[in-house]
Formats: C-alpha cells, structure tokens, sequence
C-alpha cells in the first residue's frame, strides 16, 4: 500500500491507496465525515483483495492529505438555516472529486461503496455518473430528509463539543464518541479506535474539515428524487443500533432506489467492528458477483 497524490480537477487533489493486485476488479470505498481513508481498516481492505478486488480507498477533500479549502466553516445554527458561505460545496462537488479519482487513474467503471457521508456520495456518483458505476453499496447512509435517518439527540450533543486541540484529546474524543455511536451488539475495540484517532491527528491536524463536510451534507438537502435516477444494481446495508444515522435512513434508501436490497446487520451500529466484518464482506463480495455488470 503506498500512499499517492492525484489531481482531479478544479483545484483539488485527492490522497488515495490501491490495494490488490492492478486489473482485478476495481472496487472504490469512498470514507464518511471527517473521516480519512484508513477509516476503512487494512485488515477490512486486504480480505477484499483477497477475494479478487482492487481496493482503492482515499481521502475525501477537506481530511487527510487531500486538499482543504480555506474558508470558515458556517456553524450550525447557520447551516439548519440554509445560510451557507459561497465558497461551501455540496455532495455533488465530493462526488466530481470521486469521479475526478477515476478518471486519474484510467478507471471507466467501478464498484462503489460508501460508509455514512461516503455512502451519500457514492449514491450520487450512481445518480448523476451512472455511467461510471458498475454496483453500488450504501453502508449507514440516508437520504437527505430531514424526517428520516436523525441522529439521537445523545448524538447530537456529542457532535457540538468543541474540536480537539491536541493529539490526545482527539484520541479521547473519539474514544467517547464511539463507545456512544458504535456497535454495542459486538465488542468495542478501543485499541483500535485509539489507533485510529492517532493516526488520523497525525495525517491532519487541521481543524474546519468536519464542519464544512457537514455544510456540504446539508446544503445537498432532500436526495431522493436523485436517488430515483440510480440504475446500478444496489445493496444497502444497516445496522439495526445506529445512533447517528436512525436505522429508517437506510430503508428510505432502499425504498428509493429501484430494486435495491436493504440488509440489517443485527447489533451494529455506526461503524464497522470487527465481529461484523465476515457479514458486510460477504453481502459485499455477493452483491458484486451476482449483479454480473460487464465492465465494458
């Protein structure tokens, strides 16, 4: 796995990794807010490979090495109140990016699968470039509607603490933040988390990322009548103890989606623990083989 730099137009470029071997199929896993593209464990990636993917995973704009635009992030407050800078992009920006990835590295179309935000984005890669995509996964995502897929307001609470300043505290931010939202069915591995946070300080320590990450979520609005347009074979898949993204956020996609599949993963929650990975690889990994999409 080595770490590279790809322009993709408009001023942004992305840190990504492919991992597997080059030819095989391609599979885009595409990271959720604020987070960076080790979010999609190693581990996780190399079983992928395993099974005759190539894995690419990256950074998303404003996380990781990629590019962070400069300006102010608008508060909440603001964002509820459809007030956003001119600057803000939107989904639609993030799935150019994604797009933008693939024409970099020569892919023409691709499997995607996303994880909360990345799921948003990839369900509008499949919308608005469905050209580009052969199948699509949705893992913990939602549409849009502001009436479907709320967070808790536990959740809520927790996402209005101010930003860590230092290494430390956002490894102990993350640590509280995924004992609340992660899967409390399976095992809480907080090594991992820790691991993860420290790394992810290390990438970037920047802060505003998450924030205008957000803006773009909600500048984007109600997606469902984009969603209506996908034609790629889909799998959404859910956990049924989502504290971040309600469980009714991934059977409105489902429901908006023709022939899309909706999966609940018994115990999950808002991430991917360890116990579940047997199950989410293999509705993956059959989701893929089943749709039989030529790639050309």
């Amino acid at each position: 796995m080595t770490e590279q730099i790809a322009d993709v137009g408009r001023g942004i470029s992305l840190a990504y990794e492919r991992i597997g071997d080059t030819g095989a199929e391609p599979l885009v896993l595409v990271a959720g807010l604020g987070q960076q593209l080790h979010s999609w464990p190693d581990a996780f990636c190399a079983e992928l490979a395993g099974r005759g993917y190539e894995v690419i995973r990256f950074d998303n704009r404003d996380t990781g090495r990629s590019t962070h635009p400069r300006f102010r992030p608008p508060s909440l407050p603001v964002m509820f109140a459809g007030r956003f800078p001119p600057a803000q992009y939107d989904l639609k920006d993030m799935a150019a990016d994604t797009v933008g990835l693939l024409d970099a590295l020569g892919l023409d179309r691709v499997h995607i699968a996303g994880v909360s935000m990345g799921g948003m984005i990839s369900q509008t890669v499949a919308a608005l470039h469905p050209a580009r995509v052969r199948t699509l996964t949705s893992i913990m995502s939602t549409t849009g509607s502001r009436f479907i897929g709320r967070p808790a307001l536990s959740t809520l609470r927790l996402m209005g603490a101010k930003p860590p300043k230092s290494r430390e505290e956002a490894i102990e931010s993350a640590v509280r933040i995924f004992r609340h939202i992660g899967s409390h069915g399976f095992p809480f591995d907080e090594a991992f988390v820790r691991e993860l946070a420290g790394t992810g300080w290390d990438r970037d320590p920047t802060a505003g990322g998450v924030g205008r990450q957000l803006g773009a979520i909600l500048k984007s609005g109600n997606r469902t009548a984009w969603l209506r347009k996908i034609t790629a074979p889909t799998l959404v898949i859910h956990g049924d103890r989502d504290r971040m993204v309600h469980p009714t956020g991934g059977a409105a996609t489902a429901r908006a989606i023709r022939g899309a599949r909706l999966e609940t993963v018994r115990g999950m929650g808002h991430d991917l623990p360890e116990g579940a990975w047997p199950t989410i690889l293999d509705l993956i990994d059959e989701h893929v083989r089943s749709s039989d999409v030529p790639a050309t």
